[in-house]
């Protein structure tokens, strides 16, 4: 009896279980082949060039839009802050020590500097990177870049 037990046990250990790829489900089921169809190669051979240019164009637009919103509240908010630090230093409630503040901008330049020239090999490869993106979809980086213009003038 302890040998059944045993052998039970040991048919629960080792079951087998299926191991499922996530990127090659997310390949073949993504959201826009039930838009526009699915079919196989590049992307400049999968899609027609009208659907390229609606895709590119429809994020470019909606990227452009947010990043007016975002980015008239974000300097509408630094330029309040600038404005009411000026005032209350006007009327003598801030008294700013502009020898400290000269000393502190030098050094944050010095240390700029010095991630900069780290950080240029990185910049470098990541620009070929993108570059090589933008030229292997050309028509849905045209199509980014038309709808990210529009979307900046909405």
């Amino acid at each position: 009896m302890a040998d059944r037990g045993e052998d039970v046990d040991a048919e629960s250990e080792d079951e087998l279980y299926e191991v499922v790829n996530i990127t090659d489900y997310a390949r073949r089921h993504q959201w826009w082949s039930l838009v526009f169809g699915n079919s196989t190669g590049p992307i400049a051979e999968k899609y027609s060039v009208a659907s390229q240019i609606m895709m590119g164009g429809v994020t470019g637009w909606c990227t452009g839009y947010l990043f007016q919103r975002v980015g008239k509240i974000v300097a509408t908010a630094v330029g309040g802050g600038f404005l009411l630090l000026q005032i209350a230093n006007h009327s003598g409630y801030v008294q700013v020590d502009w020898k400290k503040v000269e000393k502190d901008v030098n050094k944050a330049k010095k240390h700029l500097k010095k991630k900069a020239n780290k950080a240029a090999p990185e910049l470098s490869s990541f620009i070929e990177e993108s570059t090589e993106f933008v030229k292997r979809n050309i028509v849905i980086s045209g199509g980014f870049v038309g709808g990210f213009l529009l979307g900046l003038a909405s």
